[in-house]
Parts: structure tokens; sequence; C-alpha cells
């Protein structure tokens, strides 16, 4: 979630909008999902994702969508939710988080907006960004 500044009638106001929109992420197993949407039949409204290079829907490991879920709630005005980003993490280097409210993220060193941060890639989806992180709470992995 992340707070978007509205104008309604002349008054300004901030409100809670989703940061990513029309994604649903879905912790299950394939056979499940396929099952559930074979009885959706033509109704359904859902669709995957999917990986062009493996031919298959786009999963995130359990580690990265927890990061994901963590850097969401803190709900800080400068955590970013970036595209296209995936080529430029593997030059970063590989840290975990010690301290502060992103502790325990594992993610890559990236300078974002003149400020180094810790980046989790879903890597065909969307890349979040931390805001600054104190190199002294980061540790390499």
């Amino acid at each position: 979630m992340c707070r978007k500044k509205v104008e309604k009638d002349g008054n300004k106001s901030t409100i809670i909008v989703p940061a990513v929109s029309n994604l649903c992420f879905v912790h299950t197993t394939r056979a499940f999902l396929n099952e559930y949407f074979s009885t959706m039949g033509e109704n359904r409204s859902a669709h995957f994702i999917w990986d062009k290079a493996n031919k298959c829907p786009i999963t995130v490991p359990d580690k990265a969508m927890q990061d994901f879920m963590q850097i969401s709630k803190v709900m800080a005005d400068d955590i970013l939710y970036l595209k296209d980003i995936t080529e430029k993490l593997q030059a970063g280097q590989k840290v975990r988080v010690l301290d502060g409210p992103f502790k325990g993220v594992e993610g890559v060193v990236l300078r974002v907006k003149r400020s180094r941060r810790v980046v989790v890639d879903f890597p065909g989806l969307l890349a979040i960004a931390t805001t600054y992180v104190d190199p002294r709470d980061l540790e390499l992995i």
C-alpha cells in the first residue's frame, strides 16, 4: 500500500491505495490453481503472468514475498516500486538488513534516486526498493 494525494471538490487529502494494481499473489500449488481455474470455465477473470523463457507461470519465492510484504508495510513515502530493473540487480551486492524496519529483508544494494537502497526483485514483474538503509545495518550474503 502507498499514500496518494488527491483533490476532490477543492479539498486535498491523502488516501491509501494499492502500490501494485491489478496483481494478486496466491500462495498455493500449481495443481490447485489448475483445478480452480477449470471449475471457473469461461467466467474466470484472473490470469497467470507467464515466464516466456521457461514457458510457465511466474512464481515468487516465499522469502522474496515475505520481504515484499515487510517493505510494503512500512508505508514510507520514498519506497519505490520499480519495473524493468533485473539487469541492473545482477551487478549489485546481495545483502541482508540487520536492524530497523527492514530487518531480515534480503536483496541487492542498488543506487536509486541518489540513495543506496536494498532492492527485492520479482523477475518478470517488478522490484521494490526500501528507503535508505545505513550500510552499517547490512551484511553481505
